[in-house]
């Protein structure tokens, strides 16, 4: 609906302003999150004794700034563990060692949880954050972190398929996340349901849905010709794994419905074929976890 040149312009370089933002502080917050993994408190400021020390990571990474390093961070183009790993060193030439309590308590950390890590997702991370159309991760999946290099944390499920060659290939852009008590939002799934043909079929479930409290975002029913059951692809949004889990049950309690299930799609067999979750009857229980 925008006419002149000068408001798309304009509208463009908003959004690119509120991207760069986003990144930097998901920037900061791994940085600092590798840093105390290597016993040091907090990121130092750009100033006094420290500047210095900013100068000479900055001429190592290359970056014009301290804020390009934290975005380009973000945006997965630098490894937090290897820029936080040179700025300790830094920090070392002019006296300040790691804290031997602060490394003691990252390593028990790291041994006692796998999920332990300073990056928490509620759904209000906009741009800085992406998850993964392959998995659809939705909370109470157990998660991992992929810094693609210019795309910024892409989130899988710890059980997607894409996800796992995506690591055997390039394990130190993943990191542990973790899901808020408390999203802010509602997080897209699919689903498939087979129904058979009949008068209403769609309706009534539908229907299934919103009594679910489900909202619809989209409807594939493919383009083969009606058979005594047919296939029907929804896109849904539901709030965790436990929202997802009643609205399955209702579905699988209506009479035109044979069979409703999440579904991911799988890498072995191509990009489009979509493979069944193993627990889609017991979406309420984490995967991995006891």
């Amino acid at each position: 609906f925008v006419r002149t040149g000068r408001a798309r312009s304009k509208i463009r370089h908003h959004l690119k302003s509120m991207a760069q933002t986003e990144s930097e502080s998901l920037g900061e917050k791994l940085l600092t999150q590798s840093l105390r993994a290597e016993g040091i408190d907090q990121l130092p400021q750009q100033d006094g004794a420290y500047q210095l020390v900013w100068n000479k990571l900055l001429n190592f990474t290359g970056s014009r700034s301290r804020s390009e390093l934290l975005t380009d961070i973000g945006l997965g183009k630098r490894i937090a563990h290897f820029v936080a790993k040179r700025l300790v060193s830094l920090l070392a030439e002019i006296g300040e060692k790691p804290n031997p309590v602060l490394l003691t308590q990252a390593r028990f950390s790291a041994h006692a949880s796998s999920t332990q890590s300073g990056v928490t997702l509620d759904g209000s991370e906009n741009t800085s954050v992406q998850y993964a159309h392959c998995c659809r991760p939705i909370p109470g999946d157990v998660i991992l972190g992929y810094l693609g290099r210019g795309e910024g944390l892409v989130v899988h499920t710890d059980d997607c398929m894409i996800g796992k060659k995506l690591k055997k290939r390039d394990s130190e852009r993943f990191i542990p996340l973790d899901w808020s008590d408390e999203p802010v939002r509602s997080f897209e799934a699919s689903i498939l349901v087979t129904v058979s043909n009949g008068k209403g079929v769609l309706a009534s479930v539908a229907s299934s849905l919103a009594a679910a409290e489900v909202d619809i975002i989209h409807i594939d029913m493919g383009k083969e010709a009606a058979q005594e059951a047919t296939d029907l692809h929804f896109l849904v949004g539901v709030r965790d794994r436990t929202h997802l889990a009643t609205a399955l049950r209702k579905l699988n309690r209506t009479s035109s419905v044979l069979r409703a299930k999440r579904t991911k799609l799988s890498s072995e067999s191509g990009p489009r074929r979509r493979i069944a979750d193993s627990e889609h009857l017991d979406l309420a229980k984490p995967q991995g976890r006891e």
